[in-house]
């Protein structure tokens, strides 16, 4: 599938820490997700691709505009919709100003074409209802779909979405992956999550990121893929073992190295999440 989004060596630091570090990646239509722990670099990658912070050094490319120069940056703005962190809501805003204020930035200059725009994109979260209500007395998942509504103003081709379901009770958080599995319908999502049940349930792809660098990019099944022979269950928890604990059942699930005749499990997206991270922390502490 052709790459509607292509990065090669991307390099930043801040300081003395390496923020990203030879950083490459090919995004094509659908769902992709980002794993890592805190501090791997996600945030920073998704805010280079939202051109909010330039690299120091690499290129990428978003629909074939390359922002390296302003008129290119300025084409992929346009084509961008973006869903950072904290999305920085004035609280007295109501959810259709928001949205209308966003839509603005985007260069929508016709008023009657923008407000309806704007409706469109509160209606397609479920939030049409609502749409004349303060931020501030919205739902923590309401306000969520706000964001998204503004992310997806204009209708962009390259949608950045970083943690979206954070925070959310797990009704809001299903209702949310419903939305952003609408959005990833004919366009390119990149979605970085600490969920490894978003990704599991909506991505066609996933990387692994840490220490600023990627150490995955393959499909959900192939991540999991990478623990299998390595989960097992015992009646304690292994002393071998890179991870255990005790299930609802009372056995112990372990993750790891499993001893000759262990009695092996079906493992997850999230162990194979695991054992990715702990192979390159093995690799960094022999380095």
């Amino acid at each position: 599938m052709t790459a509607t989004v292509s990065a090669s060596g991307l390099h930043l630091r801040y300081g003395g820490t390496r923020a990203l570090d030879d950083v490459s990646l090919r995004l094509t239509p659908g769902v992709t997700g980002l794993l890592g722990p805190n501090g791997a670099g996600k945030t920073t990658l998704l805010r280079v691709l939202a051109t909010a912070v330039p690299a120091d050094r690499g290129s990428f490319t978003v629909l074939g505009h390359d922002p390296g120069s302003s008129r290119g940056r300025q084409e992929v703005r346009r084509s961008l919709g973006y869903l950072p962190q904290s999305p920085g809501f004035h609280p007295d805003f109501s959810a259709f100003e928001f949205v209308d204020y966003v839509a603005i930035l985007k260069e929508l200059t016709d008023r009657t074409a923008r407000h309806r725009e704007v409706r469109r994109v509160l209606e397609e979260v479920d939030l049409g209802d609502v749409r004349g209500q303060r931020i501030k007395r919205l739902s923590g998942g309401m306000r969520q779909r706000v964001a998204l509504a503004a992310a997806l103003v204009g209708d962009p081709g390259f949608l950045v979405l970083d943690e979206p379901t954070v925070g959310l009770d797990p009704e809001q958080r299903m209702r949310f992956r419903e939305l952003i599995a609408q959005a990833g319908e004919g366009r390119t999502v990149f979605l970085s999550t600490h969920q490894t049940e978003d990704v599991a349930m909506l991505c066609h792809r996933v990387l692994v990121m840490a220490r600023g660098r990627i150490l995955f990019e393959g499909t959900p099944a192939e991540l999991t893929a990478r623990a299998a022979g390595r989960v097992w269950t015992s009646t304690e928890r292994a002393p071998g073992a890179k991870a255990g604990w005790r299930t609802g059942t009372g056995s112990f699930r372990n993750v790891g190295d499993p001893p000759a005749g262990a009695d092996l499990l079906e493992p997850t997206l999230e162990d194979g999440y695991l054992l990715t991270l702990d192979d390159v922390d093995a690799e960094v502490a022999t380095a």
